[in-house]
């Protein structure tokens, strides 16, 4: 079975065509960019289900802010839609990074075929999983309470509820 679209971006000509060479078997769609400035309009017009991004665009640069800075834009703008950030400039700190803010994942380069495939497809099925009411309303309660450090007054306000409901929800 072929998975949907996925957009790569990439400011290399060379990873842009190794990448959709390595994808054609897996998805049935492949679109590329070699820079992100036109990637808010690709996924408006594309519906991608997973997106690609490179971390680096400028010459000499290997931050990564770049690719946050996008990622950031992207998520903000299309928040069900999974990317998985790639770069040849990984380190331990700029993927914990990109993961708090919101990547589905990180791959380095040179990338492994097999791995790069199973990464993306499971970006777009964690993606498409749909969690209980009862799960999803848990996982709110329990970040409002980290907000708050669980100061139970303070995470009733913030989440809009009785102290008394906040209690029965946390039993």
């Amino acid at each position: 079975m072929k998975y949907g679209t996925v957009l790569v971006i990439d400011d290399s000509e060379a990873i842009l065509t190794a990448v959709k060479i390595c994808l054609e078997g897996a998805f049935e769609r492949i679109v590329t960019l070699t820079s992100p400035d036109k990637a808010l309009a690709s996924i408006e017009q594309e519906h991608p289900s997973v997106i690609l991004l490179d971390m680096n665009f400028s010459l000499g640069v290997n931050s990564g802010g770049e690719g946050m800075m996008w990622l950031t834009a992207i998520h903000r703008r299309f928040p069900d839609i999974p990317i998985v950030l790639i770069t040849a400039y990984a380190d331990v700190k700029l993927a914990v990074r990109a993961l708090k803010n919101g990547a589905a994942d990180f791959v380095t380069k040179p990338w492994d075929n097999e791995e790069l495939i199973r990464v993306l497809k499971d970006a777009i099925d964690k993606a498409s999983e749909v969690v209980s009411l009862e799960q999803l309303e848990s996982e709110h309660v329990r970040k409002a309470l980290n907000k708050c450090d669980g100061n139970m007054k303070r995470a009733a306000d913030l989440l809009g509820i009785s102290r008394q409901t906040l209690y029965n929800k946390v039993k």
